[in-house]
């Protein structure tokens, strides 16, 4: 299996496409947000990715389930295990491809995850806390693997009940990495991914990512969900909402994205000092180079008889 990652705006999805196309591949979607249908321009849906030499490349885990629905880190792992299954079934390679660290770490990691029973008496206990008194609530459970979501009430509460649960029960969060796994990072210079987020934010305007968000609403999208969404769903709503002007909306959302991709970077980083083995591909090399290293690190891999 090949594993494509990078922080947001680093071209991941483009590049993962030519390497599938090369190899004979097919795509797994690593993105929590991907997963919801009609929420294109917000979670940068960009289908054109996927065409190579005239032809789509297959890909998994896109608008495979409804907004307002809140998927989840054990469904993601296995809805990709069976589409990895699938796929190495069918003679093809899986190319897991995302941001979304916690998502890829869940697959790569073997992570033992499990469907934590709803617990009321304690849901009852962290709603009535401060959002810093989760914040606290959580770290002292020790080391989390999600830390992108601590901003986001009903993501930090959910994140609480699972660090309750598998203490409780006394289970490892963690078993094996998995074997057979060629991992490739995406390297941007930080000024030109800084540059990226901004200037791809603003297309995504110009796109008409506020009706998205309009449209999402006047399905009956509850508001609630979609500020659990995140970055422009959340910001974009609470623009709608008049709870905020366009300009403060735009900078703010802006800046928002930007601290994102600093976590993603951190959380990837983190994985290498845990032993990911974590090659860097060039951003300025053309695509022929950065396929060639891709192939080339897959010879290497090939046991020699």
């Amino acid at each position: 299996m090949i594993t494509i990652l990078g922080p947001t705006a680093t071209g991941k999805t483009r590049f993962a496409a030519l390497v599938a196309d090369a190899i004979g591949g097919e795509i797994v979607s690593a993105d929590s947000r991907q997963v919801y249908n009609l929420m294109n321009i917000g979670t940068g849906k960009d289908y054109d990715d996927y065409l190579v030499k005239g032809k789509s490349i297959p890909v998994h885990l896109i608008d495979i389930v409804e907004p307002g629905y809140e998927y989840n880190v054990f469904e993601f792992k296995r809805d990709a295990q069976q589409s990895i299954n699938d796929i190495q079934q069918r003679g093809k390679v899986p190319v897991l491809c995302g941001g979304s660290g916690m998502y890829i770490e869940a697959v790569i990691g073997d992570y033992k995850l499990f469907d934590v029973p709803e617990n009321q008496e304690l849901s009852n206990f962290l709603n009535a806390k401060t959002d810093e008194e989760l914040r606290g609530i959580l770290m002292s459970y020790g080391e989390t693997h999600n830390t992108t979501d601590v901003e986001i009430r009903g993501r930090l509460i959910k994140a609480i009940e699972i660090k309750d649960y598998y203490q409780r029960m006394n289970i490892s969060e963690a078993e094996n990495t998995l074997k057979n796994n060629l991992i490739f990072g995406i390297d941007f210079p930080r000024a030109i991914v800084r540059s990226r987020i901004t200037d791809r934010l603003q297309s995504r305007f110009d796109s008409g990512m506020i009706n998205e968000v309009q449209q999402l609403l006047d399905k009956g999208v509850p508001k609630e969900m979609l500020l659990r969404y995140g970055l422009e769903y959340r910001w974009i709503t609470r623009y709608i909402d008049n709870e905020i002007s366009y300009k403060e909306m735009f900078e703010r959302l802006n800046i928002a994205i930007h601290q994102f991709s600093k976590r993603q970077m951190i959380w990837f980083r983190r994985m290498e000092r845990k032993g990911y083995d974590i090659t860097w591909v060039d951003s300025q090399l053309s695509d022929e180079e950065r396929i060639n290293l891709v192939l080339n690190k897959m010879k290497e891999a090939i046991p020699k008889e």
